[in-house]
């Protein structure tokens, strides 16, 4: 038998037994990366609300805006390929604007933490989206692609601002993690 035709040969591109249709997978991309995108321009503003006016007030402008610019490209997304958005959207709206604004009265490092602990996730996040799209989403790939430099940027300035040193950082670091996958599998799906 030949490699391709060995019945323990793995599909073409990494496709398995059990995976997703196209057309869901590709759903659960655009829908999680609409509702992430909603829930990191809602952290924003949380922190904005607390510090906007404080140094770090422009940083996280200018971080917010290009979350907005990546929420309004999925949003494009969701429409042009008739997508509906997670159904806890009202939720992120809510927890997004609470971790934000939590993390940012904890002090600047933490809310630096915060950003580092969320971009870490959305980085390896992005990149696992990005070996599940072909050559026909080059658009799409392409897009991620600049997004996720744009969210390791926002890591590199948090790093920058000492979010290392926020009181807790591991403890700090390890929940915004654990709850961002948690989001991420949630929003996937609902």
């Amino acid at each position: 038998m030949s490699e391709t035709t060995s019945p323990t040969a793995i599909p073409a591109r990494g496709f398995l037994p059990g995976d997703l249709p196209r057309r869901e997978r590709l759903a659960r991309i655009v829908r999680v990366d609409h509702a992430g995108e909603y829930g990191a321009k809602r952290i924003y503003e949380g922190q904005i609300a607390v510090m906007g006016k404080g140094r770090h007030g422009k940083t996280l402008r200018h971080m917010a805006e290009q979350e907005l610019e990546h929420l309004e490209y999925f949003e494009k997304q969701l429409n042009r390929r008739r997508v509906r958005p997670t159904l806890l959207q009202p939720l992120w709206h809510l927890t997004g604007f609470l971790l934000g604004a939590g993390t940012a009265l904890l002090g600047e490092r933490a809310a630096m933490a915060c950003t580092v602990a969320v971009e870490e996730v959305i980085e390896g996040h992005y990149e696992a989206q990005l070996k599940h799209l072909g050559p026909d989403e080059s658009e799409l790939s392409d897009s991620i692609r600049k997004f996720q430099a744009e969210e390791v940027g926002h890591r590199d300035i948090g790093l920058l601002h000492e979010a290392e040193k926020a009181p807790g950082y591991p403890v700090l670091s390890a929940a915004i993690k654990a709850g961002t996958r948690a989001v991420i599998w949630v929003a996937e799906r609902v």
